[in-house]
C-alpha cells in the first residue's frame, strides 16, 4: 500500500510536469492560430509591377517587382512638365503646332492638328490631362535650346531627385527607352506633387480649349478615377505604349492616409483602374491591422 501511494504521487507529479511543459506549446499554437485568423493577404494585382507607398510613415505598404526597370510611356510627361515649369517660361505665350510635333516613334493619332495655336499653359494642361503627345512635343520644341535641351534637363533632374534607375530620351514617353522603376516613380510623383499647375491639370476631369474660328475642343482626363467622387486624388498620370503596357501613377488619400500608387505593365483596358480599386479596398478593409506585405 505504501508503494502504491508513492507511485500515485510520482505519476501525479509527472502529469503536472507534462502539463507545464505543454502549456507554452499550446499558447504558441493558439497565438499562431490567432495571428493567422487576422492575417491580411496581399491584394491580387494584375499589373506586372506595383508599389503602394505610405507618405506619412515613409514606408512601402505593398511591392511587386518594384526594382524592375521598365518603359514608363507617358508617365514621362510629369518630368517634362516639371522641367518646363522650372524654366519659368511665359505661360500665356502662344505656340503654333508644326510638322515637327508629329509622333515620329509610334505614328500615334492625335486630335491636335498642325497650325493650331494655343498658349504654353494650355499645351501643358493638355499634355498632362489628356496625355496629348503633340502638346508635349511642342512644349519641348519651343524650350530654350529645343527638345534635346529638355531631355538633358529631364535626366539632370532625375539624378537630383535620386532616381538612379531612370533615363529619358524623349519628352513625350513614346520612346520605349524612357525607363524607370516603381521606387523611382514614387520620387517623381512626390516631386511633381509640389507643382500646383501639375496638380491641377492632372486632377481635372475634363477641359475645353479654344482652337480658333469660334471652335472649342473637349478633352477628357485619361484617368477615369479623377471623375469618381469616391476618390480623393492629388496627382494622376497614365501612360501606354506597346512595350510598357498600361501604366498609372497616383497620389491619393485612402482611409485618410496619403499614399503614392504606382501600377506598371498592366494589360487590358481596365486593368490598371481595377488594380487601383483593389488596392483601395484592401487598404480600407484590413491594412490597418496588418504589417506591410510583399508579393
Amino acid at each position: 500500500m505504501k508503494t502504491t501511494r508513492k507511485t500515485s504521487r510520482w505519476l501525479g507529479l509527472c502529469g503536472l510536469l507534462a502539463l507545464a511543459l505543454a502549456a507554452p506549446q499550446a499558447q504558441a499554437q493558439a497565438h499562431r492560430a490567432h495571428a493567422a485568423s487576422h492575417e491580411v493577404r496581399a491584394p491580387h494585382l494584375r499589373s506586372g509591377i506595383a508599389l503602394v507607398y505610405d507618405e506619412e510613415a515613409h514606408r512601402t505598404l505593398y511591392a511587386k517587382g518594384a526594382d524592375d526597370v521598365a518603359p514608363i510611356a507617358s508617365i514621362t510627361k510629369l518630368m517634362t512638365a516639371m522641367v518646363i515649369l522650372d524654366a519659368h517660361l511665359p505661360m500665356e505665350q502662344k505656340i503654333t503646332l508644326t510638322r515637327q510635333d508629329k509622333d515620329r516613334y509610334k505614328g500615334s493619332r492625335s486630335r491636335m492638328r498642325r497650325g493650331m495655336t494655343l498658349t504654353r499653359g494650355e499645351l501643358l494642361k493638355l499634355a498632362l490631362l489628356a496625355s496629348e503627345n503633340r502638346a508635349a512635343a511642342a512644349l519641348a520644341r519651343t524650350f530654350p535650346g529645343g527638345t534635346q535641351a529638355v531631355v538633358e534637363q529631364m535626366n539632370r533632374k532625375a539624378r537630383a531627385l535620386g532616381m538612379r534607375d531612370t533615363h529619358f530620351v524623349d519628352p513625350t514617353g513614346l520612346h520605349s527607352k524612357n525607363v524607370s522603376t516603381a521606387h523611382d516613380l514614387v520620387k517623381l510623383v512626390l516631386a511633381a506633387r509640389r507643382y500646383r499647375a501639375i496638380e491641377e491639370a492632372t486632377t481635372t476631369g475634363a477641359h475645353d480649349v479654344d482652337v480658333g474660328r469660334n471652335r472649342q475642343m473637349h478633352f477628357r482626363n485619361t484617368n477615369p478615377l479623377v471623375r469618381n467622387a469616391k476618390w480623393e486624388i492629388g496627382l494622376s498620370k497614365t501612360g501606354y505604349i506597346s512595350e510598357s503596357g498600361r501604366c498609372l501613377v497616383m497620389e491619393t488619400r485612402i482611409g485618410g492616409r496619403p499614399v503614392v500608387m504606382v501600377l506598371l505593365d498592366s494589360w487590358g483596358r481596365l486593368t490598371r483602374v481595377g488594380d487601383a480599386n483593389r488596392v483601395r479596398h484592401w487598404m480600407e478593409g484590413t491594412l490597418a491591422r496588418a504589417a506591410p506585405v510583399r508579393s
